[in-house]
Formats: C-alpha cells, structure tokens, sequence
C-alpha cells in the first residue's frame, strides 16, 4: 500500500480489525521511510462488475461513484449516515450475487430506488427525479401519485 505522504511502496500494518459496518476490514499502517502513519479500508470483492450503460457502453462498477449519488439524494435529510453506509454495502452484495459479471445501469438503478424508498422518501423521489429523468412538474405529481407518496409534497416547508 502506498503511503500517502512520501510515496513509498512499503508500508507496516499495525493493526487490523472489522470495520464498525463490518463490512470492510480497518488496517492501521506505519510507512518506515517517512514515519507516517495512515489507515486503509479493504473491502472484499467477490467479482468484478462491468455496468452496461443505456448507450451500450461498458463502465466498471464503481461503489464511491454509487455513495455519491445517494449522499446528493439524502443531503440534508435526518438520515444516519452509518444506515446510508449499510444500505450501500446492502446494494453491493446483491449486484455481486446476481452472478453476472456484466449488469445494465437500470438495474442498479432499480436497486438503488427500492432501498431509498425503504429509508427516506424524499431522497426516493429526489433520486427518482433524476433517474427517471423528470423534466416537468408534472412527472413529478404524477410519479408521487403512482407511488402513493403525494403527502411527501404536503410535509415540505
């Protein structure tokens, strides 16, 4: 692991244990050139995903790129970030299980929208807005009416 403060490619690991998600295992690290201290997070992958974009173009999976799109959608919101973190971990696991290696982006998308629903709905309809792409008020009222979510509107300030 390449320590980020001198670069080197040598670096001790002075302890180990599971992240508090358990998802990832927490190493504390000592670089012997510069004496700097760092902590990594390793994740286990069990394969690698290749997500095939409505333009038939082929990206791999990217986890940070997917924890940035729910953070946009649950800014502001009384959200525990450590549920945001499980929900994740929640989404990755079942897109690794799936047992394909190469996946369409609307079925992360789909994922992604049934776990928000479960946890906040206005971050559901705020990631909804964006995937399916609304472009009028319209959309909007009448995706809160198909999903039943019409007193989301009447709860806003």
């Amino acid at each position: 692991m390449r320590c980020p403060f001198c670069g080197s490619e040598e670096s001790q690991v002075k302890d180990s244990r599971p992240s508090e998600d358990g998802a990832a295992i927490r190493r504390r690290r000592l670089c012997p050139e510069c004496g700097g201290r760092f902590t990594t997070f390793e994740r286990v992958q069990l394969r690698e995903l290749t997500i095939v974009k409505r333009s038939g173009r082929r990206t791999p999976f990217d986890r940070d790129k997917l924890a940035r799109s729910v953070a946009i959608a649950t800014r502001k919101r009384p959200v525990d970030p450590e549920r945001i973190e499980r929900m994740i971990s929640s989404i990755v696991r079942q897109l690794e299980s799936i047992g394909e290696t190469e996946l369409p982006s609307s079925a992360i998308g789909e994922l992604v929208m049934k776990h928000l629903k479960q946890l906040d709905d206005v971050a559901y309809v705020r990631y909804a807005s964006v995937y399916r792409d609304f472009r009028e008020t319209q959309d909007f009222a009448r995706f809160l009416g198909e999903e039943g979510l019409s007193e989301v509107v009447d709860e806003q300030p």
